[in-house]
C-alpha cells in the first residue's frame, strides 16, 4: 500500500468517528421529547382534578371558620356596645386602632367586605328590639363559584349553630354541621 492509501483509510476512519461522535452529542430526538411531554400531560390530567379537590375543600374549612368567627364576633359586639349585635358586617370589622360600635375591629376587614376564599358571606339583620336594635342576625356563606370555589353553602345564626346544603343557599331546616 502506498502512503496515499494509507492516508486515505485514515481519513475515512476519521471522518466516521468525528459523525459517531457529532450524532451521540445532538440531544434528544423528536419522538423522545414528544413521549416525555405525553408523560406529563397524562400526569397532570391525574393531579389537577385532586388539586381543584383539595382547594375547595380548604375554602370550605376557611368559609366555616370564618362564619363562627362572624358569630363569636358578634357576640363580642353585643356585650362590648350594648346596642344589640351589629347592622352591618362590616361594622365588625375597619380599619384604625381605637375600637368603635360604627368599627368595632373584631374581623378583618377583607371578610368584613363580605367575600373570602372563594365565598361571599351575606349578612342580614333578622329582628330587632322595641328600641330597634338588633337582636338577630344570620349569615349565609355562598361559594362564588359552585363546584368551582366550593360544593356547599353555609348558614348561622346567632345560636351559633352551623347548617349546610349542598345545592342552594343553606337556612336553619337543613342539617346541621357535624
Amino acid at each position: 500500500m502506498d502512503v496515499a492509501a494509507v492516508f486515505r483509510v485514515a481519513l475515512t476512519e476519521q471522518k466516521m468517528t468525528t459523525t459517531k461522535r457529532h450524532r451521540s452529542q445532538s440531544g434528544f430526538s423528536l419522538i423522545e421529547l414528544l413521549i416525555v411531554v405525553g408523560i406529563i400531560l397524562v400526569i397532570a390530567a391525574i393531579a389537577i382534578p385532586e388539586l381543584m379537590s383539595a382547594r375547595m375543600s380548604a375554602n370550605e374549612s376557611a368559609a366555616v371558620s370564618n362564619s363562627r368567627s362572624i358569630v363569636t364576633s358578634e357576640m363580642a359586639y353585643s356585650m362590648e356596645y350594648n346596642v344589640g349585635f351589629s347592622t352591618t358586617l362590616g361594622q365588625l370589622g375597619g380599619t384604625g386602632v381605637i375600637p368603635s360600635a360604627a368599627n368595632a375591629l373584631l374581623i378583618d376587614s377583607v371578610l368584613a367586605a363580605g367575600t373570602k376564599t372563594g365565598y361571599q358571606f351575606v349578612y342580614v339583620v333578622t329582628a330587632t328590639n322595641a328600641s330597634g336594635f338588633p337582636v338577630g342576625f344570620s349569615i349565609n356563606a355562598n361559594p362564588i363559584v359552585h363546584n368551582v370555589t366550593g360544593r356547599r353553602y353555609f348558614y348561622a345564626d346567632q345560636v351559633g349553630v352551623i347548617y349546610m346544603n349542598y345545592n342552594a343557599p343553606a337556612s336553619p331546616s337543613d342539617p346541621a354541621l357535624q
